[in-house]
């Protein structure tokens, strides 16, 4: 146990007692160093914790006390069921028409991918990218096509060190997004008709992109909370001649959940003596609630099988469309694909980025990114926790901002979509995340949004809907 969730867990134990009291204010950061020697980082992350749990809710300019009614909601979801079999994929039909619903701006975004805009400095990075400009070179709109600005390269290699992972600039290739990057890694890694093994539920986007270039997908069991389930990856790998793995270790979409260090150390290992490459999709990686950012498979990885795919877009700057894959021993192949199909990224945002992260500005905005959303999650847990029918299960990621939702056996969930559109609220139904469309009374909640006014009401229309919807 980490000493912010000791911590965390000393107090749960106060409350579960009796002799910490709804209403009672929890110590100061202050007191609590004086008294324990704890960090403020360790302090405020237990509390933290504390608030996704349901046991305590920040007041503004006061500190933290314990609820009146602890909302621990039901159970979490239980581990995905697999299909045994290797399937063609057919859910971009699907996807376009629900999500076609969900860009209009006077749409509460439950079911949108993206957090909120308004949580970016957007204003810093312009400013950063008009003083790049106006002192570029003029030759470096040629020297900068792929793999990508020299100088944004070995910063994104920086960042891989401060998480003690060796990764030079010359293995990273950048993308326009994350999505150019994992769909460069199928590219050299398989051929049409190649089978695929991925995570079930997965990423809508991510079956997309098998069904674009003609791939099988066979599903790995997935729990919510610790993520791909190796012994089903076992059995998967024993049954079926799989080309490649595109699994989210940490903080998977739609479900949150996140594999131990140990499993993904196996994981890599795993693969690794089979000579498989796993596209490591990992977007939301420093979105992290706690004090430490849960190391990517990539860390183990030792013979280069490893892809590992990130971008900018979730944690610093959307709408910029930079990405990046570190490709190990693909990495020439990468650079050439990506020459191939799209020459380059554009250079104005590659340099806004580069100057912002030279200024090391970066960790002081995902500090307070970190907390905005962890405190909107604790947020949407209660209301759902009081809002939605008897029998509704939901996911507590520690990081990212979706929520995965189960709802009763008889509830429909494109019939909740289709409801909650005429409310004015945007969700993304179940059915988006398999191949065979089989999440039926299952919702991805973005709390994303902790900005939004609109938010909590929108949570409660969601949760009348879906309680009638129970009763019939």
């Amino acid at each position: 146990m980490k000493r912010y969730e000791a911590y965390a867990e000393s107090i749960a134990q106060r409350i579960r007692s009796g002799s910490l009291k709804p209403g009672d204010r929890l110590p100061s950061v202050r007191e609590v160093r004086g008294q324990q020697g704890l960090s403020a980082s360790t302090i405020f992350s237990a509390y933290y914790l504390l608030e996704t749990q349901g046991l305590v809710e920040a007041r503004a300019r006061s500190g933290y006390y314990v609820l009146s009614r602890p909302t621990l909601g039901e159970p979490e979801p239980a581990a995905s069921e697999p299909l045994s079999h290797s399937m063609t994929v057919d859910v971009s039909a699907l996807v376009f028409q629900v999500l076609a619903q969900a860009r209009q701006r006077e749409l509460v975004p439950l079911g949108s991918a993206f957090p909120s805009p308004t949580l970016f400095p957007l204003e810093v990075l312009a400013r950063g990218m008009g003083r790049a400009m106006r002192a570029m070179d003029p030759w470096r709109t040629v020297e900068d096509m792929s793999p990508g600005s020299g100088e944004l390269r070995h910063q994104i290699s920086l960042r891989y060190g401060l998480a003690g992972i060796d990764v030079p600039p010359s293995e990273i290739v950048v993308s326009n997004g994350a999505m150019e990057a994992l769909n460069l890694c199928l590219e050299v890694s398989t051929q049409p008709g190649d089978v695929v093994a991925i995570e079930t539920p997965c990423f809508y986007a991510a079956l997309q992109a098998l069904e674009r270039r003609g791939l099988r997908a066979v599903e790995v069991e997935t729990h919510p909370r610790s993520g791909v389930d190796l012994d089903s990856l076992q059995r998967v790998l024993a049954q079926h001649p799989v080309k490649a793995c595109w699994f989210m270790p940490t903080f998977q979409n739609p479900m949150g959940g996140t594999m131990p260090d140990d499993a993904k150390a196996r994981l890599v290992e795993m693969l690794s003596a089979r000579r498989i490459p796993l596209i490591e999709d990992d977007v939301y990686g420093e979105l992290h609630h706690g004090p430490r950012r849960p190391p990517p498979a990539k860390a183990w990885d030792r013979e280069g099988w490893v892809m590992h795919c990130s971008s900018f877009s979730k944690s610093l700057a959307p709408g910029y469309r930079v990405g990046w894959v570190a490709g190990g021993r693909f990495a020439t192949a990468l650079g050439r694909h990506k020459l191939m199909s799209s020459l380059a990224v554009s250079l104005p945002s590659q340099l806004a980025l580069q100057e912002f992260l030279q200024q090391n500005s970066f960790d002081r905005h995902l500090r307070s990114l970190r907390h905005a959303l962890s405190r909107q999650q604790a947020s949407a847990l209660r209301v759902i926790a009081r809002e939605f029918p008897a029998g509704t299960r939901v996911t507590r990621p520690e990081g990212g901002y979706f929520l995965w939702v189960e709802l009763p056996a008889a509830v429909d969930a494109l019939e909740v979509h289709r409801r909650a559109m005429a409310c004015g609220v945007g969700v993304a139904p179940g059915h988006l995340f398999s191949a065979d469309r089989r999440y039926r009374h299952h919702l991805r909640i973005n709390h994303g949004y902790p900005g939004d006014s609109r938010f909590e009401a929108a949570l409660c229309s969601l949760g009348r809907i879906v309680s009638e919807l129970a009763l019939k």
